[in-house]
């Protein structure tokens, strides 16, 4: 029940040390004290036994110390206090960097590139509780969707809502490259991760890939590429004079020599996927990676437990009240 419990003004807490005091009084000062009736002789009532109230009339005192300690506790303002919680988690940080061009739109894969890269990735993230992961977007240039988080409720809403078209169209993948090293190069994790999906070939943004991935070897940062598209021709949707859509077939031109050269350089890996299972081998290898702890911290609301206290002692005031007002009711002069 105490369990993580402090208090916002212990200082009233020093007020208990009263209660032994006033106990202390009271029973020194009624050690002898008898129920009294004024007779010209009461010599008649010397061997008459005590009254139960007689006794009994102490319940009063009781009640009023009980009713004090628990006020004194009330005004102390006892917490359920967790607001700063640091945990250690097992895990390696990983950013998911995603082409979102329009080249994504090709439908060699179903429904389409970017829709089923999404999907697996989402199912990646789900698979991997205990890893730190963000995600950073490209296309002609690059930003951050979302930093380093252990939430990934937050990770598989922002992944589901990407779409083609939300920045300008290209493929700067130095730009989503060095991108994604920013957000990596502070961790302190032993296993720093991209994962790097694209359709095409560098031909816009303002960062040289081989810059980037010379980069990310600096900061001991492991890239997989992964290049997306079937081999030969894919249909691509092209926009009509009538407003419509078609499909054509278009060259796929992936720059894998690129590709590997990111990969190889700093430690990671290249693949072709020509499908959803090939996309899937990517998070098999990342799986075997070693682990490493990370510092979680978790903040949590305070919640005051004083309204118990409070309550219990207007109770007993209330009780003692009413016990001195009938039971224990004196007559005096």
């Amino acid at each position: 029940m105490f369990e993580n419990i402090t208090f916002a003004t212990p200082a009233f807490l020093w007020g208990l040390l009263a209660i032994p005091a006033a106990i202390v009084w009271y029973v020194l000062r009624h050690k002898k004290q008898e129920a009294s009736v004024r007779f010209s002789d009461t010599s008649g009532f010397a061997q008459l036994p005590k009254s139960w109230k007689v006794v009994g009339r102490h319940v009063l005192f009781a009640l009023q110390m009980a009713a004090l300690a628990l006020l004194l506790i009330a005004l102390a303002r006892p917490q359920s206090s967790s607001t700063n919680k640091t945990s250690n988690i097992e895990g390696i940080d990983i950013i998911i960097a995603q082409d979102i061009s329009g080249s994504m739109l090709a439908r060699d894969f179903k429904p389409d590139r970017l829709e089923a890269s999404k999907k697996v990735a989402a199912e990646f993230v789900e698979s991997r509780p205990s890893d730190r992961m963000g995600l950073v977007v490209f296309a002609g240039e690059s930003f951050t969707q979302v930093p380093l988080t252990t939430d990934h409720g937050v990770m598989l809403n922002m992944l589901s809502e990407l779409k083609s078209g939300m920045i300008d169209d290209g493929t700067a993948i130095g730009d989503g490259l060095a991108t994604a090293i920013n957000r990596l190069k502070d961790s302190q994790a032993i296993s720093k991760v991209i994962i790097l999906l694209t359709d095409g070939m560098n031909n816009s943004g303002s960062v040289d890939p081989y810059t980037a991935a010379e980069m990310a070897k600096i900061f001991g940062i492991r890239v997989y590429t992964v290049g997306i598209g079937t081999y030969g021709t894919a249909p691509y949707p092209v926009q009509t004079i009538f407003g419509g859509v078609q499909y054509q077939q278009v060259k796929v031109e992936i720059d894998e020599k690129l590709l590997k050269a990111i990969a190889e350089n700093s430690g990671g890996k290249y693949y072709r996927a020509n499908n959803n299972q090939k996309l899937e081998e990517i998070y098999e290898e990342i799986d075997k990676l070693e682990r490493s702890k990370i510092e979680v911290t978790e903040f949590k609301r305070v919640h005051e437990e004083f309204y118990p206290f409070a309550a219990w002692a207007l109770a007993l005031l209330l009780l003692e009240f009413l016990l001195r007002m009938t039971v224990f009711r004196t007559i005096s002069e």
